[in-house]
């Protein structure tokens, strides 16, 4: 399991939403995520499957693609922001593409490392309410 440079795990326990169209990229962030030691991971991979699982239970964080098949994920970052739920960008391209609206969101370019998706899921949290 990953610490934090105090030796504990920051991320114990968290329960994460990853919203991302491509089953491998969505299982391969599960697997960093556990290793972070967040304890449970939930999947979605369209705009539709996100907003249900957020109606079903409100995580504590989530990590958003932002192309899901041609959709813009920005829904899902949009109810996230409602419900007072921290959240950071996935994606392949650079932060430039972002709209204006979330370009000062945590983001972490595809394809990243642990480490990556550690400080972009701690900047995330700082933020929350």
């Amino acid at each position: 399991m990953w610490e934090g440079e105090s030796g504990r795990t920051p991320f114990a326990g968290l329960d994460v939403l990853i919203v991302e169209d491509e089953a491998i990229v969505s299982f391969l962030v599960e697997d960093m995520l556990i290793e972070l030691g967040c304890g449970t991971v939930r999947h979605a991979g369209s705009v539709t499957e996100a907003l249900a699982a957020l109606a079903a239970k409100r995580p504590d964080a989530a990590v958003l693609d932002v192309n899901l098949g041609g959709y813009k994920v920005y829904p899902v970052a949009e109810r996230l922001r409602e419900l007072g739920v921290p959240f950071l960008f996935a994606t392949g391209y650079d932060a430039s593409t972002l709209s204006r609206e979330w370009a000062g969101r945590p983001l972490v370019q595809k394809p990243f490392q642990l480490a990556a998706l550690a400080a972009s899921l701690r900047a995330a949290l700082a933020g929350r309410r």
